[in-house]
Formats: structure tokens, sequence, C-alpha cells
């Protein structure tokens, strides 16, 4: 291996390889090429080097070295740095989390308490065969929701960030060098602009895009037809870099299914599907508190959105198993965040008791469904569809919903936005400051759920394609600022939060691509 790599984070792959199912598989391959006849003893281990390579498990073993490399950057600590303080270094907020962490739990069990109903039930066998019996139509026929209500919301969220602050400093200080007009008043590392021009130079103005080039307007042999034969060829290759490297200029919609299962390492087996009907099996045999949250939540958005309602059944086909899929819980290693635990009943506090609910360590909250719903125009059988929404989820969008430094988190995705506004556009930031609107309040919400619900589809579909590309959700507040900098004509008249939100209520017009090129590469 590259003498780059540490050898304690070497160790780990080896490790992770040794549990995956390739290894058992390239031993099996491996085995078939010894009992090959034309292989000599002397000759055996570059025989059978050479037979593995040339029959595709070479190319196999490099997509999952690279899908390990994606989801475990390396690491600058020293071997013996505490778990904690890999997951988050800054101890003031890791309390903030824990502390938000309980309240979140605190409004899941009043509401159990208020409603007298219980975290999770076995359902009677009568329930469980009419469940199975309209698995594909869940959304006709579902639970009372009249009285549940969502355990937050980001405007919630926000509110905790807002009152996030340094020990170590001190802002009061009217002299010091950090003077910020947005709400977030905390001094992490952030790229500025010109490192985040170098980040996405394949976005440049001069360079041709899909989500710019490709529209009915321009000739197909323009642009269109070129990058349709490119993606082929990219797909055929079947090599995760190749296809993230390609998705830096956006994909076209007929390859972007497969091109963005080759990024993410999903390729699937007969296991795969059994372990989904495990967990679709689970969702039958037992009822869950935070199923109704679920439902609750579909209802509110996906089925009074024009682009997503005719997929409110299969969005519970996903978020349900979701819900006991305890391979989620993988993520919390590099994640702030812990997952809740609860007891059973009469041994409240005894931690031999303990279990993690949900199952999957993830209590949904109020837009937690925009997630998915995007995702339902590219997958049309829900086990491929549960698989890419459970990479993403557990690479980038567990993120937007927990305190942290990470630079790909909400919080230092929330001061990009506020820094790279007030540097670009600083007299329309301080003319909604001083009219009593902070532009954060109306484009967190936006970040939070990464403008899915917002946008209309197919643009958000070309946002996320990028976030796959470059690994990086830095182009969310590039996007809202750009947003906020088109609607600048109409901003600066406003003299209220409630004028100016309504200036942003509708974003479904909007060209995204065009607007981040704009933003970046203008100025």
């Amino acid at each position: 291996m590259d003498s780059h790599f540490a050898p304690a984070y070497t160790q780990k792959l080896l490790q992770s390889l040794k549990s995956s199912k390739i290894y058992t598989d390239l031993q099996n391959a491996a085995q078939g090429e010894v009992a090959k006849t034309n292989i000599r003893v002397s000759e055996l281990k570059k025989g059978v080097q050479t037979g593995l390579s040339s029959s595709g498990w070479e190319k196999k073993l490099r997509n999952v070295i690279f899908q390990y490399l994606q989801t475990h950057p390396l690491s600058s600590y020293p071997v013996s740095t505490p778990t904690d303080h890999i997951k988050e270094p800054l101890a003031y907020l890791r309390k903030a989390q824990q502390a938000w962490e309980k309240r979140i739990l605190k409004s899941l069990n009043s509401m159990c308490t208020e409603l007298n109903i219980p975290l999770a039930r076995k359902r009677p066998e009568k329930e469980q065969k009419d469940l199975l019996s309209r698995w594909t139509e869940l959304g006709t026929d579902g639970p009372d929701l009249s009285q549940i209500r969502p355990v937050y919301a980001p405007k919630d969220f926000l509110e905790v960030i807002m009152c996030l602050q340094n020990p170590n400093y001190n802002a009061s200080d009217s002299t010091g060098t950090y003077t910020l007009w947005g709400l977030v008043q905390l001094p992490l590392k952030l790229n500025d602009i010109n490192k985040l021009r170098i980040l996405y130079s394949d976005m440049a103005i001069n360079q041709c895009q899909t989500g710019v080039d490709d529209s009915s307007e321009i000739p197909p042999e323009m642009f269109d037809s070129d990058r349709v034969k490119l993606g082929k060829k990219v797909i055929a290759a079947d090599h995760g870099p190749i296809s993230q490297e390609y998705s830096k200029k956006g994909c076209p919609m007929s390859l972007r299914a497969s091109i963005w299962s080759q990024i993410l390492g999903i390729e699937l087996d007969e296991f795969d599907t059994l372990y989904y009907e495990q967990l679709k099996s689970n969702v039958i045999a037992h009822d869950l508190l935070v199923d109704s949250l679920l439902y609750k939540d579909v209802k509110l958005t996906a089925t009074n959105d024009d682009q997503y309602f005719v997929f409110e059944d299969f969005l519970y086909q996903i978020l349900l198993p979701f819900t006991r899929d305890t391979e989620v819980l993988k993520h919390f290693s590099r994640n702030s965040a812990t997952p809740p635990k609860s007891y059973i009943r009469g041994k409240l506090g005894v931690e031999d008791y303990a279990v993690i609910y949900p199952p999957n360590g993830v209590i949904p909250f109020h837009g937690f469904a925009m997630y998915v719903a995007p995702l339902c125009y590219l997958y049309k059988e829900p086990v491929k569809l549960y698989y890419v929404f459970r990479e993403i989820y557990s690479r980038y969008f567990f993120r937007l919903h927990s305190i942290s430094s990470h630079p790909q988190g909400i919080v230092c995705l929330s001061l990009l936005f506020e820094t790279l506004l007030q540097t670009h556009e600083p007299a329309l930031f301080f003319h909604l400051k001083s009219v009593g609107c902070q532009p954060l309040k109306i484009a967190f919400k936006w970040l939070v759920r990464a403008f899915s619900g917002y946008l209309s589809s197919d643009q958000v579909l070309l946002l996320w394609d990028r976030i796959l590309a470059y690994n990086s959700l830095e182009i969310l507040p590039v996007l809202a600022v750009a947003i906020f900098s088109f609607r600048k004509t109409n901003l600066v008249k406003v003299q209220s939060y409630n004028a100016a939100e309504a200036v942003l209520a509708d974003l479904t017009t909007l060209q995204v691509i065009p607007l981040i090129q704009l933003s970046l590469f203008s100025k």
C-alpha cells in the first residue's frame, strides 16, 4: 500500500476488508485459480494474482478500498486519542450535542406519556397480516396521526445553534478581530472563497455542464450527445473514482441512477434483498412510535408537494425499514451524536436493560422524508432505492442534523453561508439584519434539507450530483448565498422578516448550476 497511509490506518482498512463479503469472495476465486491445471507451483502467487486481475477482481477490490477511503478520511489524531475526542474534538460542542439529544428524547418520552402509547409494541397477528397485504399501498389506511406531532423542526435546531458559545472566546470584546453580523458566533475553520473556487474548479463558467449546456434550446450534438456517450463508457468501466470525476460536471438524467450507484459502491446481490426482507418483516412484527412520526412527516411534506405526492407509498417502504436497520449505527463512529437509548419497562436507569431506540439510532424530525423523495425519480425498485438512500444518509445527510465542528457539519455550513454572504453582499446582509431578518433564519431550512422540497426535483438532483462528485456538502451554503444575491433587487426593498420570506418563498423556478457558477466565479 502507498507509504502516505499511516500503519494504523492501513491496519484498520485491512480489518475492514477481512470482515467484508469481498474477502470471502476473493478467497473462493483464488482457490478457483489455484485449482486450474495450467499454473506451475513455482509461479503460483503470480499466476493467482494475474488470474484474479483478468477476471475483474482487482477492480472490485479497488472499488471497495475507494469506498472505505471516502467514508474514513485520514485522521491526524494519534492512535491513543479517545474515541469521543475523534468524533468531536471540541468539548463545548460535545456537551451541546449531548444536551440536544436529551431534549429530543425528553420530547419523545413526553409524547408517549401524554398520549399513553408505548415506544414499541408487538402487533397482533391480524394486524400483521393486514399490514403485509397492503405493503405497497401503506398510505391509504395509516395509523391515527391526529395527536402525533414532529419531535422537532429545523427552526428548533437553529435556536440551539444560535446559543452555542465557545467558553474560551470573549464575544463582548468590542475591539476583537472576530466580529460577525450573523447568528453563528463561533471561531471555526472554514474554506474561503478562493479555496472553494479551487475545490469546485470543474464547475467554472468556461466548462460545459449538465444542467446548463443540455437545455432544450441547445442542439444535443453541441454537448449532450457526447456527454451521454462518455457516461456510458464510464458506466462500462465500473470504477468508483471515474464515476465520481464524471459527476463533477453533472450526470445526464438517463445515466444518473447507474453513476450514483457506482460512486456509492451499491452492487446488490441476493443477500442484500434478503436483508431488506428481514427489515420488512421487523416492520410487520412490531409497531414503533417513530413509525407514526414518519407517517406524519410524509403527510406534512411529500404528500403536500406537487412533485412528490405520487411517491407516498414508496417512501413508507424505504423509511419504515430504515428505522430497524442496525447497520446505520456504524455511522455513529464518525458522528458527534450518540444513538439514543431507552429502557425496558420497569427497568428505568438499569444499563443492562438499555436498548438503542429506534434500532437505527436516528429519531426523525420534520422534513426527514424529503431526504428520500428526490431519489424516487431515479430508482423504481424499493430495494435499490433503500440501499442508495442508506448510503447517502450515512455519508452526508446525518451531518445536517447534529452539532459538530466538522467542516461538513451544519454548524460550519451555517457559518460558511453567513461569512460568504457578509463578504460578498455586505449591503444586502446589513439591510436584512437592520430590518430584523437574519438571513440564516430563512436559509437554515434549505441547508438542513439539502434543498429538497424547495427547488424543483430535477434541480435537486443536479445539486446532489455535485455533493457526491466532490464528496462535500459545502455546495449547499454556496447555493444559498447565490439565491440571496439573485433575489437581491427585491430583498433590499423589504422592511420586515415576513416580506423577505415572501421574496424567497418560491425557489422552484431557479436553475442551480448557473447560480452557483455566478456566485463562485463571477466576482
